[in-house]
């Protein structure tokens, strides 16, 4: 897509923002999926356009001119617009929605993500999904940013102003150990403390809940391996390397290690994490409700019913709500 030197276009207050936000042409043109020369280009024609450079290139990393704040603030307003007439326009007509822009958590991409978008291309004959998966915070950032219409992550927090959310399932977090460790009719605690802590890693959100967790009970363990794959960590789990903390979405997601660990309740306070959708209010109507409910039978069919069949004492830890 391009612009001509001299004229304002969506795309180019589009780049500038990504430029803007990013501080880097480069970490915009991976945003964007383009180069770094066309994102450059872009600017420089938005900068012909308004008469004004809008960037200190020269800085590392890129700062914002004073005209380049006056832009980001009038530009933020105009992607709004743009947003909410795109979302007004296919919501007229649902069916001539062209482009769906879809995060979801990783624990989905086999078991979930797949039947969603077979259901969702069935009713939107002519859109083109675009879905991209990830971590919950990574999601989160994309759905700020307008580089996603709805995802399906953790909730984080409170929930932003213009957010529109809707609980999905809840999970309490349970442990993992190498099958045969722990005497689950003795002290579970005792005996995981003379294992090593295999640590979901402290750079996404779960494991900083964890970590967290840990230490509002003052429990301090050994831990000499931290990491941000499911698989990696039940593998090392497995054999016998350690133990660790997850919840049942990434013991499913990792069923192939199911032989070779013990799944235990948590011998602490209660964990648990909430999964939601979340989409930005009035933008798309009653498309992310109507999302929502297509997921709760399928995450209820191809997630909650196996773990309940293989770990009975999930009963009042795994939910969809």
């Amino acid at each position: 897509m391009s612009g001509s030197p001299g004229r304002i276009t969506l795309w180019g207050i589009e780049v500038f923002m990504a430029a803007a936000d990013e501080r880097s042409i480069s970490a915009a043109a991976r945003r964007l999926g383009s180069s770094a020369s066309t994102i450059s280009q872009q600017i420089s024609n938005l900068e012909t356009a308004v008469g004004a450079p809008l960037l200190e290139r020269s800085a590392r990393p890129l700062r914002l001119t004073r005209a380049g704040e006056i832009m980001h603030r009038r530009a933020q307003t105009i992607l709004n617009e743009a947003a909410q007439a795109r979302a007004e326009l296919a919501m007229a007509d649902l069916s001539a929605l062209t482009v769906f822009r879809l995060g979801m958590i990783e624990d989905f991409e086999a078991d979930v993500t797949p039947r969603l978008l077979v259901h969702m291309a069935g009713r939107l004959t002519d859109c083109r999904f675009q879905l991209e998966t990830g971590a919950s915070h990574m999601l989160q950032d994309r759905l700020d940013a307008r580089d996603l219409d709805v995802i399906v992550a953790a909730q984080l927090g409170a929930a932003p102003d213009w957010a529109e959310i809707h609980p999905l399932i809840r999970e309490g977090f349970v442990i993992a150990a190498p099958r045969g460790a722990i005497d689950a009719d003795g002290d579970v605690l005792g005996q995981l403390r003379e294992l090593p802590l295999v640590q979901y890693t402290q750079a996404h959100y779960m494991g900083r809940l964890i970590t967290s967790h840990l230490a509002r009970q003052d429990i301090a363990l050994p831990n000499r391996f931290e990491m941000d794959s499911y698989h990696a960590i039940l593998a090392l789990v497995g054999q016998g390397s350690g133990w660790t903390i997850l919840p049942p979405l990434a013991l499913m997601r990792a069923r192939r290690f199911c032989d070779q660990i013990d799944v235990l309740p948590l011998p602490l306070q209660p964990l648990t994490r909430t999964i939601v959708l979340t989409a930005r209010k009035d933008m798309l109507q009653s498309m992310p409700a109507d999302v929502a409910a297509t997921l709760k039978p399928i995450l209820q069919e191809a997630i909650v019913a196996p773990a309940l069949e293989r770990y009975p004492f999930l009963k009042d830890a795994l939910t969809v709500l």
